[in-house]
């Protein structure tokens, strides 16, 4: 289907784990999905990774629950454009990278590297703070210091690699089940109000008021929301990881296999993401609403879970912990998932040939610069880190179109998908979508100018 993309890309998107992992044939459903369960346990990462946390519960702790609509339809919209994207790598064998440099011209190809290389320092920047300063929380280690360690990790994900992908989807379905009981524990103990969860989750269209958002940071919050949760590094990520299972290509039955079975993959894992973004937002609504400006900061989070002023009865530095610990297992997963979509993007687009501890080194130090870089002059001041975060949410939201334009545009031609193309109606919407996206960024763009 796709010579001339072959004779460009000779190696194949993670090339030491690509097609590695055995699927079982003419088994029973359970069993297959069992085979296939994996890759979107690394997706939905990116979904409730540190960047979330702040605004989320910020949202919460500022317009209650008024903000689990957007948190609502950016978790379905995910799992729109993560299907496309893990149907993608497995229909062409190309991650999005690849198809990209296989399928547009150089002049762009080359504008969408420099967006995602800005989205992935920014989501990095999420993650590093997010690790650092649970580190700091949790042994009293300086947040610079605590900072550089989170460089050790692109280490401790080649040697885990060398174990099997398999052993990776293990941690990072372990540390995901870590963050969803510290967090389902935490808003059951907050007692929340169901009323209040319920008519949350309806559309409100006053979030996008115009006149509302000159006066408040709903619009910001809420397009910080859509960008931390639809994130586009994770597009290139799935593209990618969704080609780990063994497809017998000579076979149309078993490529349709392994596309329905990565979609069952992918929407039970971000249906476990929806549920950890809505606790999120949930615990800033029962706990710390009417204190937003107290808790836009992680430290001041982990102080206030330990405020009888602020948290109320429940206040304890057991929960102080619990948080500090579940934040750490987000940074850390976000961190090898960053790590691995870094190089895919540098292979995919730039089509290097470098020794994979060496391309894995260099992104992550590429992308740490901005981090290294604020903590050096913010380091003693943690909100101005913190701050730091929202805003990097918010230019993921304006970067998303940058990715999603060029995917369903892939998906939706028949020359590259064949008959695995988009339906109409699919192609429709998702164009529709990221054309609002992009009419809200640059309202939101016009209201911080003016």
């Amino acid at each position: 289907m796709h010579s001339s993309s072959k004779k460009t890309f000779k190696k194949r998107s993670l090339s030491e784990v690509n097609q590695s992992v055995e699927v079982p044939q003419n088994a029973p459903f359970l069993a297959t999905l069992k085979a296939f369960l994996g890759p979107g346990a690394l997706v939905a990462v990116g979904y409730m990774d540190p960047g979330n946390w702040i605004t989320s519960v910020v949202g919460g702790a500022s317009y209650k629950y008024l903000l689990l609509s957007v948190v609502l339809i950016s978790s379905l919209i995910a799992m729109q454009l993560q299907q496309m994207a893990g149907k993608l790598g497995i229909v062409t064998r190309l991650d999005l990278a690849q198809a990209t440099a296989a399928h547009l011209p150089k002049g762009l190809r080359y504008l969408l590297f420099a967006v995602i290389e800005l989205a992935l320092m920014a989501t990095d920047l999420a993650e590093v703070i997010g690790s650092g300063i649970a580190l700091h929380l949790l042994f009293g280690w300086p947040l610079l210091f605590s900072i550089f360690i989170t460089i050790l990790d692109v280490f401790l994900l080649l040697s885990i690699m060398k174990l099997g992908f398999r052993k990776i989807e293990a941690i990072v379905s372990t540390l995901i089940l870590t963050i969803l009981i510290i967090f389902l524990y935490l808003v059951i103990i907050s007692h929340p109000s169901l009323s209040g969860i319920f008519k949350g989750y309806a559309p409100n269209l006053s979030i996008f008021d115009s006149r509302q958002a000159a006066t408040d940071s709903r619009l910001t919050l809420a397009l910080g929301i859509i960008g931390a949760t639809v994130m586009p590094h994770n597009l290139y990520l799935h593209s990618s990881i969704s080609q780990t299972r063994q497809v017998d290509y000579k076979q149309k039955a078993s490529v349709a296999q392994a596309v329905k079975f990565m979609t069952w993959d992918s929407n039970i894992q971000l249906s476990l993401a929806f549920v950890v973004n809505s606790l999120l937002l949930i615990l800033g609504a029962a706990l710390f609403y009417g204190h937003a400006s107290q808790i836009s900061a992680f430290s001041q989070m982990y102080n206030a879970l330990a405020n009888n002023n602020i948290a109320g009865a429940v206040a304890s530095s057991f929960l102080s912990t619990l948080f500090a610990i579940a934040l750490l297992a987000s940074g850390q997963n976000s961190t090898i998932t960053g790590t691995l979509t870094g190089q895919i993007v540098m292979e995919g687009f730039l089509h290097l040939k470098m020794p994979q501890w060496l391309i894995r080194l260099v992104t992550r130090l590429l992308a740490l610069l901005p981090v290294l870089i604020a903590a050096i002059l913010y380091g003693s001041r943690e909100k101005i880190l913190d701050e730091l975060i929202v805003y990097s949410q918010v230019f993921l939201s304006i970067a998303l179109p940058f990715s999603i334009f060029p995917l369903v545009y892939f998906t939706s031609q028949k020359k590259i998908m064949g008959e695995f193309v988009n339906a109409k109606w699919n192609t429709y919407l998702a164009y529709a979508i990221a054309s609002l996206l992009t009419i809200l960024n640059l309202q939101l763009i016009i209201n911080i100018i003016f």
